[in-house]
């Protein structure tokens, strides 16, 4: 089993152009430009381990072949022998490896020291022969302590047979023994082989072990740039908090990030980290993200649960949290157990972003052929959305994710005070502005390097909140736009979460306040922000401006259409719902198939392309509309108070009656702004008797050929029960009080929208 939990590091190798190169050929860059994917992140284990590296194109060429010099390095470096390499540089074992020869230690030590590998019959080596299988699987067979006289029969197919009943070529077609190896049947095999139990050494149980390795398995990899020990932001951080220094000066690409798999230590460092088998993780792009089930673009569904892991920026949250960031187009790393539930998700493709182009031209992709390495076949994304080359605009950023083959382009742009870096204002690798960090790509130091603490500046994020580049508040076309939610407010403290998923706090600037009155009004203002949609800006430490967001696209939202008033909707957009209890992030297949009429819609927010990118529904205006059913009550003095109860609870009230109004009335009412009163309080229009067959599914109704629309916020109270209906079970409101009664009485508003249902009394 272990063997085969190993297994899928290596088969990722198999993309792995397996060329060792000679010790004078300048490092390889740590980038697998002609791979992607799985492979992509298993040869990434490969490369930290020094089994395997690429060419200086950043290339692998999976396809290529191997030379016998290059799988002895392969061996040794699996072996962790590099330490004893030493003794073997100046000893002559084979007439054609002189000292001189760049892998001659390795083939002297593999042959003489490990016993692993053998010369011809003439006494020479032949380094630069080919590797054959056959010759592959002996070696490594040897390597795990199996001998000849275990094996024996016909070379090769005898010792491939053994090789495939311990499952060392797993994934290799064994019927070609005497075929050159290619790179990506060596990874498989050495993939194969880290998993492996060892032959004979009682006092180790796998190879990794016999390595003089440790490891620690089930663990979850959220960041491979986690500041280290050593101060280096190449540490990798784990789910668990715990934080490991890599060995040597090695450090990832990134695209180990969001999988779940073994640690392997090298004392207390990082010698390298194996994902656990393949087709347990999963690199999707996202077509649908709802609360229990998320779609990717090819249809296949995952359930996941309100509680589910989720990883992001070195963050854990959960998926109700984190499901507000998810967007059409947006990858997704996700863990599946054994039984395809969804285990933990990790949000981004695997790769974290250490390269970014910033576009300067409108219709411009320039730069774009360096991010990939000239790789050809990669889709553009632009804020989720599918896009390409006419769609780019002054000041976008765009990253490369080689494990979806995508260009992530964003044009996400935060405006604020800079407080301070580290570790210094010419070369930063991080800053800090609104009260919260950001790492500084390398390819941003030519732009931060103008700023100073103290400065305004507006940051210029790449799709992971990094900072690709900045430029000065006000730059034409360069505007600030980053929006969330303030989630707390607090006197004059809040917090907000962007919807990039950068959380903010500071004390909120109310300007020159001025006399008690115009503080007084300054502060409900604050207050009223609370659970709603924001714009931020800071003009100083620790100090930041609010702005609550409302109007933008105005007109009907046709969801059958896809349209609100005259705009398309955006393939990414985001709705969310005001309620009494704060806002709630929900899908358009909540809305039902209905129109929703524009008095229903507080806010819509038009992107890049003038499409409807978020929406945001009831609450219009400064005071919110509630609806609900009404309760008198009389003091001491036997002076009237009304309260408005409705299936959040008390929706408002107890306030001093000055309405002719009795109990028991549905209404729809605006509170004062002072919240001592109503500033108007209306029965709803009363629809009596209305049989199930006037409706039109679940969002429309006609009564007396008059149609009315039903939103998904539709309530519905049982007079017989006397209590508010809920859904449940999987069924909505409306399919429940379907079920109770053949006739309903229905409650609607002036703009032609039920607001609530009754069931029971009188009929059923």
């Amino acid at each position: 089993m272990k063997k085969r939990i190993l297994s899928l590091l290596l088969l990722a190798a198999m993309a792995a152009s397996l060329l060792v190169l000679p010790a004078q050929a300048a490092p390889p860059p740590n980038r697998f430009y002609d791979l992607n994917g799985d492979a992509y992140a298993q040869v990434e284990s490969l490369r930290l381990m020094g089994v395997m590296d690429g060419f200086s194109d950043g290339n692998f060429r999976p396809n290529g072949q191997l030379t016998r010099a290059q799988f002895c390095k392969m061996v040794v470096c699996a072996l962790n022998a590099e330490d004893e390499l030493g003794l073997y540089r100046t000893v002559t074992v084979y007439p054609d490896v002189k000292p001189s020869h760049w892998a001659a230690a390795y083939i002297n030590m593999a042959s003489k020291g490990k016993k692993a590998i053998s010369g011809f019959s003439d006494g020479k080596f032949y380094p630069d022969r080919t590797v054959t299988l056959g010759q592959a699987a002996t070696i490594l067979l040897r390597v795990l302590g199996y001998k000849d006289e275990n094996i024996g029969g016909v070379w090769p197919d005898s010792y491939l047979s053994f090789a495939a009943s311990i499952g060392l070529t797993d994934g290799v077609d064994t019927t070609k023994g005497s075929a050159p190896l290619s790179r990506s049947d060596a990874a498989i095999l050495f993939n194969n082989l880290l998993r492996a139990d060892v032959q004979g050494d009682k006092t180790v149980s796998n190879f990794l072990t016999a390595a003089g390795l440790t490891t620690k398995g089930d663990m979850v990899l959220v960041s491979s740039n986690a500041r280290g020990p050593d101060g280096k932001e190449t540490a990798m951080l784990f789910s668990d908090g715990s934080v490991y220094q890599m060995a040597g000066d090695k450090a990832s690409n990134g695209s180990l990030n969001g999988l779940k798999g073994t640690l392997v230590l090298e004392g207390q460092k990082v010698r390298t980290f194996l994902p656990d088998a393949l087709g347990i993780s999963r690199v999707i792009t996202v077509a649908k993200a709802e609360a229990n089930q998320i779609t990717d673009r090819t249809g296949s569904k995952y359930a996941v649960t309100s509680g589910t892991k989720v990883y992001r920026n070195g963050a854990e949250t959960s998926w109700s949290e984190a499901r507000s960031w998810v967007n059409p187009g947006t990858s997704l790393t996700l863990y599946l157990g054994t039984a395809g539930n969804v285990e933990f998700i990790f949000i981004g493709g695997g790769d974290s972003s250490t390269e970014a182009v910033i576009v300067y031209e409108k219709g411009s992709a320039k730069g774009f052929d360096s991010l990939t390495g000239n790789v050809g076949g990669y889709t553009i994304y632009k804020n989720g959305c599918r896009a390409n080359a006419k769609d780019m605009r002054p000041y976008d950023v765009a990253t490369y994710s080689s494990s979806t083959n995508t260009i992530r382009v964003c044009d996400t742009r935060l405006t604020g005070y800079y407080e301070s870096c580290t570790p210094s204002p010419t070369e930063p690798t991080s800053i800090r502005v609104l009260g919260s960090d950001f790492d500084v790509l390398p390819t941003a130091q030519s732009t931060m390097e103008r700023f100073r603490p103290g400065d305004q500046i507006t940051l210029l994020l790449t799709e992971d909140n990094k900072v690709a580049g900045a430029v000065k508040p006000g730059t034409a076309g360069a505007n600030a736009n980053a929006i969330g939610i303030a989630t707390s407010i607090s006197g004059e403290s809040a917090t907000v979460k962007l919807l990039c998923g950068i959380e903010i706090k500071g004390t909120v600037d109310l300007g020159d306040q001025g006399s008690d009155q115009i503080a007084q009004l300054r502060q409900e203002e604050l207050a009223r922000m609370q659970n709603r949609l924001v714009r931020v800006t800071s003009t100083g430490r620790n100090t930041i401006g609010l702005v609550r967001l409302g109007g933008g696209a105005s007109g009907a939202l046709d969801l059958e259409k896809r349209r609100l008033g005259s705009n398309n909707l955006a393939e990414t957009v985001s709705v969310f719902r005001y309620t009494a209890k704060g806002i709630d992030t929900i899908s358009l297949n909540d809305l039902g198939a209905g129109p929703i009429p524009n008095g229903e819609i507080s806010y819509a927010h038009l992107n890049w392309a003038g499409q409807v990118d978020i929406i945001a529904l009831g609450a219009v205006g400064d005071s919110a509309t509630v609806y609900g059913r009404t309760s008198i009550s009389l003091n001491d003095q036997d002076a009237s108070y009304i309260s408005i109860y409705n299936d959040q609870g008390l929706a408002a009230g107890p306030f001093r009656s000055r309405y002719d109004i009795s109990s028991g009335v549905y209404v729809s009412a605006v509170k004062s702004n002072d919240g001592t009163g109503f500033s108007s309080l209306k029965p709803l229009t009363a629809l009596k008797e209305v049989p199930n067959s006037a409706w039109s599914g679940e969002s429309a109704v006609t009564v007396e050929g008059r149609s009315y629309s039903i939103p998904v916020t539709v309530m519905a109270y049982n007079k017989d029960t006397l209590s508010w209906i809920s859904g449940s079970d999987g069924k909505s409101i409306v399919e429940i009080a379907h079920a109770y009664a053949k006739k309903c009485n229905m409650y609607a508003s002036e703009d032609g929208v039920i607001r609530i249902i009754e069931v029971g009394g009188d009929f059923r």
